[in-house]
């Protein structure tokens, strides 16, 4: 299969009927690039699963471009969800309703619950308009492998095995959406809508980390995530800096080709290894927009383990903290 790369002035005819042909599309949204299917059509949505490499019980989400939309896929709609839909939809915000029968199973997993996100940005919400389905859009990568925020990304990893990118430039956000369970009021993937920001809007959401189900209601929550070709390793604690250039030292001597992720502060601590920086220590919003991009240039470079030192909890800080912990695989040194 030849992969098209749509550019602007982009032919929205052609992607349209490619996705009505039960194709698939990657399409950039404010968060990471989505890889994009006829939510109703079950071998499109295979598809999805088979280009990704996708363990199929892994539910996916599915994309509106309005609220008329829903009547097809959601039951019912709790006074807390409509209160959420009205201060973050549009936006990089999903939430989980109880689940209509016209939903394929394979969606959900099986489970009699569908995940719902209203994205903002103009690209993916004017294809939903024009083909008048939704779309089921996980991250358009290999799965597992770090979630793309740039088209020649997406291209790695699934040229030749789907039908077309869609090149919109680098995507804002740069992490995927939080996603809640409206039953249980419950954050179940960390975002750029924080903890504190729906809580304003609903106080009673609650952040329980609910990683090892057997069954994962919403995607993220039980595979190990963005990970990249290199060994990834936290290092924490107030001897950080010391502690990554003693382990440097020691992998040096294997002859082992290490980097390390820094920030803007710290790089110049490590000025004998390949040093990437993330951003400001300073700006969250920053470090969550280039995170993804960063970890795939260490694989660029052919760097064989990653040393990154923490990032602040606060806001954002918890939904970057949640990837770079998966992609680490949890492997954490405190020091």
């Amino acid at each position: 299969m030849k992969t098209l790369m749509f550019d602007a002035p982009y032919n929205f005819y052609e992607i349209t009927m490619i996705l009505k042909n039960g194709g698939l599309i990657a399409i950039p949204t404010e968060t990471v690039y989505g890889l994009a299917g006829n939510g109703f059509n079950e071998v499109a949505v295979s598809n999805i699963f088979k280009a990704k490499g996708r363990p199929s019980d892994n539910p996916l989400i599915l994309h509106i471009s309005s609220l008329d939309m829903l009547d097809d896929i959601v039951l019912s709609i709790s006074d807390e969800a409509q209160k959420l839909m009205d201060a973050f939809w549009p936006g990089p915000l999903t939430l989980i309703f109880p689940a209509t029968e016209k939903v394929p199973k394979i969606i959900t997993a099986g489970l009699p619950t569908v995940a719902v996100r209203f994205p903002s940005h103009p690209i993916m919400r004017k294809i939903i308009e024009n083909c008048k389905f939704p779309l089921a859009a996980p991250s358009a990568n290999s799965s597992g492998k770090p979630s793309p925020t740039l088209a020649k990304r997406v291209m790695e990893d699934l040229s030749g095995k789907i039908d077309g990118v869609i090149d919109g430039g680098k995507c804002d956000i740069g992490i995927e959406s939080t996603v809640v369970d409206v039953a249980t009021l419950t954050i179940l993937r960390p975002g750029f809508v924080t903890e504190s920001m729906l809580q304003q809007i609903v106080p009673a959401i609650k952040n329980t980390s609910i990683f090892h189900q057997e069954k994962p209601i919403s995607p993220g929550m039980k595979y190990t995530h963005y990970s990249p070709n290199a060994q990834v390793q936290i290092v924490q604690g107030k001897n950080y800096i010391e502690t990554i250039k003693n382990l440097i030292e020691q992998d040096l001597s294997k002859n082992k080709y290490v980097g390390v992720l820094a920030t803007d502060e710290t790089l110049h601590n490590f000025a004998n290894v390949t040093t990437l920086s993330v951003g400001s220590q300073n700006n969250l919003g920053e470090i969550a927009s280039s995170f993804f991009e960063i970890l795939r240039k260490f694989d660029d470079l052919g760097v064989e383990k990653i040393y990154s030192l923490s990032f602040s909890q606060e806001g954002i800080g918890e939904a970057i903290m949640n990837r770079l912990e998966k992609s680490a695989g949890y492997n954490i040194i405190n020091c």
